[in-house]
This record gives C-alpha cells, sequence and structure tokens, in this order.
C-alpha cells in the first residue's frame, strides 16, 4: 500500500495488512490534525519504507520521546515514532490506497470535545485500550 502528503512531495509504503485502526482523540491529536480525532495504525518499522521526499520531513517533538513527522510544504502530518517501539503510529489518511481495516476502536474519548456525536458500534476506551 502507497501513501503520500497532499502536495505528493512524499511518499511511502507498507507492506499489508493494515490491522486495527485506533481513532486517537486526545488533545495533542487534536491539535496536531485539526480534528476531533486522528486515525492511526501502528506498523513495524520493517513493514514501512519512504519512497521519495524523506530528506523534506519535518518533525516535532510533541511529548518526551515521541516525534510527530509532516511536510513542512503542505503540512499534511505522515506518522509519529515513539522511542524504542517497533512500530511507525501510521496516518491512515495519508494512505492513497483502501487499506481495507481490520478492527476499529476510539482511544482517549476523555478528551473528546462536547460537539463531537460519533458511532456507538464501535468500542471506545476513555484512555488507552486494554492490552490483548
Amino acid at each position: 500500500m502507497r501513501g503520500s502528503c497532499c502536495c505528493g512531495a512524499i511518499a511511502y509504503e507498507i507492506d499489508p495488512p493494515l490491522g486495527r485502526i485506533a481513532h486517537c482523540h486526545c488533545k495533542t491529536c487534536q491539535k496536531v490534525q485539526g480534528a476531533a480525532f486522528s486515525s492511526n495504525a501502528f506498523i513495524p518499522h520493517e513493514r514501512f519504507r519512504w519512497i521519495h521526499g524523506q530528506e523534506l520531513l519535518s518533525d516535532y517533538e510533541s511529548s518526551p520521546g515521541k516525534r510527530r513527522y509532516f511536510c513542512p510544504r503542505c503540512g499534511s502530518h505522515l506518522l509519529a515514532i515513539r522511542q524504542g517501539q517497533p512500530h511507525v503510529i501510521l496516518r491512515v489518511a495519508s494512505l492513497d490506497d483502501d487499506p481495507q481495516p481490520g478492527e476499529q476502536t476510539h482511544i482517549w474519548t476523555s478528551h473528546d470535545r462536547p460537539w463531537l456525536n460519533y458511532s456507538a458500534e464501535l468500542p471506545s476506551f476513555p484512555e488507552f485500550p486494554p492490552a490483548d
């Protein structure tokens, strides 16, 4: 599967399957994405590759040990990497291909905006989901 920023300057690919999507409602994701939540998938480092534009990436340490990577030209947020973790946190909406997601869940709903009304069909957790 391939993905890119809005202007196309940066592109990547991942080896499927995508796996679980976590819709994160934390305040940091809200601010960075400019949305009520950010849809993320955890992709092992060895299944993620830059195709082009990696040298253009800008990054920001949003919390200790967590860096968010984005295109400085168009502002598209592509992924985050938490130091010491075996995966990248991919922004699913940056995929160009249909990810055909598996399980989905909402996390950090304790930070929901009062105006947000989302489907109760998906499991929700006030912070992180319990460990599998």
